[in-house]
């Protein structure tokens, strides 16, 4: 297990229950993990990191279900106060989380980084998020995520795809 691996395992051990779900690099992304490994995307949960379009960004990362899409121009972009903002590109989520995409998790992250939790996440009994790697992936209950210090349920972060 990696550093990274260990510090998103303490952190996830902090806030809660969860289960460690190994799997292979090439199917961490997630539409791939949720079919190859039996998991509804309904209980699937992705972690973006957004960011504003200014000389100098502000970042946040944003727990939405995989069957949701995230409300950037409308609910991030009036919690941000910025006039744009837009999905933070994976060398900024890299050097703002030390995860790379497909390993982005709540879990671990900077205590300084914003964390909106999308209400409907919360609905679910539990859900399959990022391990901080591409080989893991954690099984956690909403309240494990709900949990984490820097965490704030958002009600309308995000929508369902129709």
């Amino acid at each position: 297990m990696s550093d990274l691996e260990q510090h998103v395992i303490a952190a996830a051990s902090a806030a809660g229950a969860f289960e460690r779900v190994e799997c292979d690099p090439e199917l961490a992304d997630t539409a791939a993990f949720c079919a190859h490994y039996g998991f509804l995307p309904s209980n699937s949960a992705n972690t973006i990191v957004v960011a504003t379009k200014s000389d100098e960004p502000q970042y946040a990362a944003c727990v939405v279900l995989a069957t949701h899409r995230l409300d950037v121009n409308g609910t991030v972009r009036r919690r941000l106060g910025a006039r744009k903002v837009s999905f933070a590109p994976p060398e900024a989520t890299a050097a703002v989380t030390g995860m790379v995409m497909g390993g982005v998790t709540p879990f671990g992250l900077p205590v300084d980084l914003p964390l909106w939790i999308d209400a409907d996440v919360a609905q679910r009994t539990e859900l399959i998020v990022g391990g901080g790697s591409r080989s893991l992936k954690l099984l956690v209950p909403p309240a494990t995520l709900l949990a984490l210090p820097n965490a704030e349920l958002v009600e309308g972060l995000a929508r369902p795809i129709e």
